[in-house]
């Protein structure tokens, strides 16, 4: 008898944990596991298709830029190069999976994704999870992974299509079509986005001349499944994006350029199959993948150029990658529940050819150069008397430019369903690769890469706790969150001077990084959804103290949706990103170090009015008051805009 009734009282406790667990999205990024996104040792946000529309997101970085922890910096608009730094760390420090692959561009001189050019038509949701994740994914993940993942027919047929147009001289198209027949699913998507663009030169400049800076995208995709067998899918995955962009030349003085065009294409493949086999417990995935990204900057000479600045760089970066995942799940053994079992193992290689011909500045440089890697990893989650999950994960990378890396993951989520709480923890390790371009680029002034360049190296961890605070009769009214996280990273790459006054690049500095990530999530009303969050961002060099570029100490949103007749959403969204370390231009347009950037604020508004379960209108207005934040200093964002539009579902 006293054992049942410690069983029924143990039970009825962890009734409210699992209630809180149904009601969490799921998230397969964070440990490579289909796991609730509240049993997660980690910071995760997920966004949806339903995300996009409701906030009124037609890129990436519109749809990153409340993300809790990520700074998104774009060079000008759309279509220019834009980096995110998640908690304070470097811009090659964020792994970019697509469907699963790495896609970071290894002809970028850092290696780090441009998320710049991506749009969104296609996408099915968006995983981002912030902290060390190299035991798990290898190189680049050491301020976290983000997953893009793409539409795949699940339904019986159906066509989603929106049309939009509006101020400055904008127009955007997308459609998808997806289905399932038979054993066959699919998924086709294509959109189109052109714009005239702003003048990207800030306002205070005497340089700027109101100048248009066009922008123009376009994308395919296509999602092919196969069922060959009960539980076993053959799959092809092919999409295809490019970006045609105007810039200011950021030249001494910078100054409007009507010809600095930037032409972005990347075409990106994936073949695999998939199947769950031993009555589901053992999922296992292989697939082949290959990418390509291809840029060109053309800035012919005209008379506009003060210093006759002209450039034909070209950067061409290919990946190819194998992989094999396996999640076992273990059956149940007392108090130890859910358990899997988690190993793969991956083969890469990366490639870049590079040209820059500043032409008549007399700067060029090349690299053409390759390198491989073989990893494995392994790890373990399991939930111990359905209060304490725990996960650790183990893996190997054997890279060719360098030897070998070992990274570790450990965490721990422990419900506390008496007083509707959680505490998450964990701490891993991370690494970074050199780049290609580290290793091998040589220019004429003599500035040389070094072959023998090592990893940087990172440790870090996090701990926090989240609340569900239930008032006046919501269990759901608010949701209360907050992270501390720390990173150090050693070894980082920096060129140094040698005697003869040429540079190489060198494993010398380091970075110290500590923060705190807080969210709320309010339910004051059924027809009122509010989510604010706040980051704080202490991230210095731990050579000498400066704060590292473009981290904001202070940054923070809050987004509402107001549904108060059915069909109406109305969506106001407010960022702020404070005082931040930068390269500072003068108002005549010169550079003149770095310093102090001023703190910025941006107001946007979606509203969208569903006419019928096919027709819905929508109003994005971006940037409605017109700020002129500088996200870089010396370029600014786009000013106020507007698309008026429709969108249809036909099944």
């Amino acid at each position: 008898m006293p054992h049942n009734r410690f069983g029924l009282c143990l039970a009825a406790a962890l009734l409210p944990f699992a209630a809180w667990a149904d009601d969490q999205p799921i998230t397969v990024t964070a440990t490579r596991i289909a796991t609730p996104v509240g049993q997660v040792p980690a910071g995760v946000t997920v966004l949806t298709q339903a995300d996009f529309a409701r906030q009124g997101d037609t890129t990436l970085t519109e749809a990153l830029s409340t993300v809790p922890g990520l700074n998104v910096v774009q060079l000008g608009g759309p279509g220019n190069q834009a980096s995110v730094f998640i908690r304070g760390t470097n811009s090659e420090d964020v792994l970019v999976l697509l469907d699963g692959v790495p896609v970071n561009d290894p002809a970028n001189a850092n290696g780090a994704f441009d998320f710049g050019q991506f749009q969104i038509p296609d996408i099915e949701r968006v995983e981002v999870v912030r902290g060390a994740m190299s035991g798990l994914y290898g190189s680049h993940a050491i301020g976290g992974v983000i997953n893009i993942i793409t539409k795949r027919g699940t339904k019986p047929s159906q066509a989603t299509i929106s049309v939009a147009g509006g101020y400055p001289a904008q127009a955007q198209a997308s459609a998808t079509i997806s289905g399932v027949t038979g054993n066959f699913d699919y998924s086709l998507s294509g959109g189109i986005d052109e714009e005239a663009g702003f003048d990207y030169t800030p306002r205070r400049m005497s340089v700027y001349a109101n100048h248009q800076d066009p922008y123009r995208a376009r994308m395919g995709s296509v999602q092919l499944g196969y069922t060959v067998a009960p539980m076993t899918r053959v799959y092809l995955i092919a999409r295809a994006q490019g970006t045609d962009s105007a810039s200011p030349n950021l030249a001494y003085p910078e100054f409007d350029d009507p010809n600095n065009m930037f032409y972005n294409s990347s075409y990106f493949g994936k073949l695999g199959v998939s199947s769950t086999l031993f009555d589901g417990r053992l999922s296992t995935d292989l697939f082949v993948a290959r990418m390509w990204n291809d840029i060109h900057n053309r800035n012919l000479l005209d008379a506009t150029d003060p210093n006759y600045a002209s450039a034909n760089d070209i950067y061409h970066g290919r990946r190819t990658d194998t992989q094999w995942n396996n999640t076992l799940r273990l059956p149940d053994a007392g108090l130890l529940t859910h358990s899997s079992l988690l190993f793969g193992a991956e083969y890469s290689n990366d490639h870049a050819d590079e040209n820059v011909n500043e032409e008549s500045g007399g700067y060029t440089t090349s690299l053409s150069a390759s390198q491989h890697s073989w990893s494995g990893h392994m790890g373990l989650q399991t939930t111990i008397a359905n209060r304490l999950t725990l996960t650790g994960a183990l893996r190997n990378d054997t890279v060719s430019s360098f030897g070998n890396a070992i990274t570790w993951r450990a965490g721990a989520v422990l419900a506390l369903p008496e007083i509707d709480a959680m505490l998450k923890g964990s701490v891993g390790t991370g690494f970074l690769a050199p780049s290609l371009f580290d290793l091998h680029y040589i220019d004429n002034y003599g500035d040389r890469g070094n072959p023998n360049l090592r990893p940087e190296y990172s440790t870090g961890w996090e701990l926090g706790p989240e609340f569900d605070l239930p008032a006046f009769g919501q269990e759901d009214f608010a949701t209360l969150s907050a992270t501390y996280f720390s990173t150090c990273i050693r070894g980082l790459i920096q060129a140094q001077a040698n005697a003869d006054y040429t540079y190489t690049e060198q494993n010398v500095a380091r970075a110290n990084i500590q923060g705190v990530e807080t969210g709320l999530t309010l339910h004051p009303a059924n027809w009122v959804t509010a989510t604010i969050d706040y980051t704080y961002t202490h991230a210095v060099s731990g050579t000498d103290g400066t704060p590292l570029l473009r981290r904001p100490q202070h940054s923070g949103s809050a987004s509402f949706t107001f549904t108060p007749v059915p069909g109406l959403s109305i969506a106001p969204q407010v960022q702020y990103i404070g005082r931040f370390n930068d390269y500072l231009y003068n108002d005549a347009g010169y550079l003149t170090g770095t310093g102090n950037a001023d703190p910025g604020t941006v107001v946007n508004l979606n509203v969208s009015y569903r006419l019928n379960d096919k027709l819905t209108l929508f109003a994005t207005g971006r940037n409605i008051l017109n700020s002129n934040f500088e996200a870089a200093n010396g370029l600014q964002i786009p000013g106020a805009s507007m698309l008026i539009g429709v969108r249809a579902t036909v099944e």
